[in-house]
C-alpha cells in the first residue's frame, strides 16, 4: 500500500523534466524578445531623449553602440559557452543586461547614456548566442523546428513592436521607462534559468583556459571596423581621413586576431569555423541573410511614406507582414528538408527570396499599399525556409562542446552582414537620389522635406528608384547566397548522431 511502481517514478521524473524544460523555454523566449526589443526600441523616443539630455549630433550612437557590442561579443560568449557551459554565461550576461538598462535609466547625459548602451549591448551578446544555443540543446533534432521557430517569431515581433512600444513609453510614462521594463521581465527570465536550467554533466578540461589576449583582439578588431562602416558616409564621407585611420586601424587588428589565434590552445575563434564546409557556407549565406534583409526592415517604411503616402502606423503594418509568413514557413520547413535535406530547402527558400526581390522593382508607380504588402509576405515565406533549416542543420553538425561557437559564429556573420548592408545600400541609395535630383540632397533629408510638403513630385520618383536600387542589390545579396551553398555547401550535411 502506498508504495510506487518503477513505471510510476518514471512518469513523475518524466514529467518533472517536461515542466522543468518548459520554465527553461519560458526564460529563453524572455531573454529573446528583451534583445530584440532593445535593439529597436529606442528609435522612436529619440525626439524625448534628446530634448532632455541633448546630444542630438551624436544620438545615432544610442543605436549603433548598442548592436556593435552585441556583435562583437557573439563570438567570446560561443567559446565560453562551450567551455563553461550555458547556464553560467547567460546568467552572467542577462546581469550586465540588466545592469546596463538600470544605468541607462539613471543616464544624466547623452555620452552616459551611450556609453550605458553599451554596457546593454555586452550583456545582449550572451542573450542572443546562448538562447539559440539553449534551444538546440534541449531538444533533439526532432523536435528542434518547433523550439526555433518559437523564437524566431519572438524575435521578429519582438524587433517590429520595438519602435511602437518605445514611443508609447515615451509618450505616456517617460523615455527611461523604456529601460526600467527590462529590470522585472529580465528578473523573471534570470530566476527561471538559474532556477530550473541543469545541465549535464560534461567532460571539460581539467584546466579549462580562456584565450583573454585573443578575445580582446576580436572585440578591438570588430568594432573598429563595424564603426568603420556603421559611421561610414553618415559621419564623415567614406574617403574622409577618419575613415581611412578606421579601415587601416582594422586590417591591422585583423592581422593581430590571425596572429593571437593561432598561437592560442583554445582560440576564441577556431580555425575549424571556417575550414568545415558546411559551416563556411551557411556563416557566408547568412552574412548574404543580413545584408538583403536591409532592403525591406530599412527602407521599405521610407518608401511607403514617401512614395504610397502611408502614415507611420501603416507603413509599419505593411513592414511586419512578413513576420507572420516568415515564422509559419519556418514551422513547416521540417516537412521540406526531411524530403530534401537542409541545403536543398534553403535553396528552394533563397531562389524563391531573390525572385520576389527582384520583382519589387517593377510595381508600378505610385501604386497600392497591397502590393509591396503582397511582396512582404511571400517574401516572409520564403526567407523562412532558407534561415531556419540552415541553423538547425548546421547545430546539427556538432557536438554540444562547439555547438556554442558554431551557433555565434552563424550569429556573427548575421549581424554584420547587416552592419553592412545598412551602409552599402545607404550609399546606393544616396547616389541614386543624387543622380535623379542634380547632386543635391540625400535620403534622409529628401524624406523630411516630403513629410513637410515642401519637395516637388520630382522628389518622390527619385525615392522610389533608389529605393527599387537598394532591393536589387538585395536580390543579388540573394543569388550570391543561393550560388554559395550551391558551390560551398555539402548536398547532405554531415548531422551527428545524438
Amino acid at each position: 500500500m502506498g508504495s510506487t511502481t518503477p513505471a510510476t517514478r518514471g512518469g513523475a521524473v518524466r514529467r518533472r523534466d517536461t515542466d522543468r524544460r518548459g520554465a527553461v523555454v519560458a526564460a529563453l523566449m524572455l531573454a529573446m524578445a528583451l534583445a530584440a526589443l532593445d535593439a529597436t526600441i529606442v528609435s522612436t523616443a529619440v525626439p524625448q531623449i534628446v530634448g532632455d539630455l541633448g546630444g542630438f549630433s551624436v544620438f545615432s550612437w544610442l543605436f549603433s553602440g548598442y548592436l556593435l557590442a552585441v556583435t562583437v561579443t557573439l563570438p567570446v560568449y560561443g567559446k565560453l559557452s562551450d567551455t563553461f557551459g550555458r547556464k553560467p554565461v547567460l546568467v552572467a550576461g542577462a546581469a550586465v543586461f540588466l545592469l546596463g538598462s538600470l544605468l541607462c535609466a539613471g543616464a544624466w547625459d547623452m555620452a552616459a547614456l551611450i556609453a550605458f548602451r553599451i554596457v546593454q549591448g555586452l550583456g545582449g551578446g550572451a542573450l542572443q548566442g546562448t538562447v539559440q544555443t539553449l534551444a538546440a540543446d534541449l531538444y533533439p533534432l526532432a523536435e528542434r523546428p518547433k523550439i526555433q521557430a518559437r523564437l524566431s517569431t519572438v524575435w521578429a515581433v519582438s524587433a517590429v513592436a520595438g519602435p511602437g512600444l518605445g514611443g508609447m513609453l515615451a509618450a505616456y510614462a517617460g523615455w527611461r521607462w523604456i529601460f526600467l521594463v527590462n529590470l522585472p521581465i529580465g528578473a523573471a527570465a534570470l530566476w527561471l534559468v538559474v532556477r530550473h536550467l541543469k545541465e549535464p554533466e560534461r567532460g571539460k578540461p581539467a584546466h579549462a583556459r580562456v584565450d583573454w589576449a585573443g578575445a580582446l583582439a576580436v572585440f578591438a578588431c570588430g568594432g573598429v571596423l563595424l564603426t568603420a562602416l556603421v559611421q561610414g558616409g553618415v559621419a564623415w564621407a567614406w574617403l574622409s581621413a577618419p575613415s581611412l585611420a578606421l579601415f587601416g586601424t582594422g586590417l591591422a587588428l585583423a592581422g593581430v586576431v590571425v596572429g593571437v589565434e593561432r598561437r592560442a590552445a583554445e582560440p576564441i575563434i577556431p580555425g575549424w569555423v571556417w575550414r568545415r564546409r558546411t559551416i563556411a557556407a551557411v556563416n557566408l549565406a547568412l552574412g548574404a541573410l543580413g545584408l538583403l534583409m536591409v532592403a525591406p526592415s530599412v527602407f521599405l517604411p521610407t518608401y511607403a511614406q514617401s512614395v504610397l503616402g502611408l502614415g507611420p502606423a501603416a507603413a509599419g503594418l505593411v513592414l511586419c507582414v512578413w513576420t507572420l509568413t516568415w515564422s509559419g514557413s519556418a514551422a513547416l520547413s521540417q516537412h521540406v528538408y526531411r524530403r530534401i535535406g537542409f541545403r536543398d530547402t534553403a535553396l528552394l527558400g533563397i531562389g524563391l527570396g531573390a525572385l520576389i526581390l527582384l520583382a519589387f522593382p517593377f510595381l508600378p508607380y505610385p501604386g497600392s499599399w497591397w502590393q509591396p504588402m503582397l511582396l512582404m509576405l511571400l517574401l516572409g515565406g520564403a526567407l523562412g525556409l532558407f534561415q531556419l533549416p540552415l541553423v538547425i542543420g548546421v547545430q546539427s553538425t556538432v557536438g554540444w562542446s562547439e555547438r556554442g561557437t558554431t551557433t555565434a559564429s552563424v550569429l556573427f556573420c548575421r549581424q554584420t552582414g547587416q552592419t553592412v548592408g545598412a551602409s552599402v545600400f545607404g550609399a546606393v541609395a544616396n547616389g541614386v537620389l543624387a543622380a535623379r535630383l542634380g547632386g543635391a540632397g540625400d535620403l534622409e533629408s529628401v524624406t523630411r522635406a516630403l513629410a513637410a510638403g515642401t519637395a516637388p513630385e520630382a522628389t518622390r520618383r527619385a525615392i522610389a528608384d533608389a529605393v527599387h536600387a537598394v532591393y536589387l542589390g538585395a536580390a543579388g545579396a540573394a543569388a550570391l547566397a543561393f550560388v554559395v551553398l550551391l558551390v560551398v555547401a555539402p548536398r547532405r550535411f554531415p548531422v551527428r548522431q545524438e
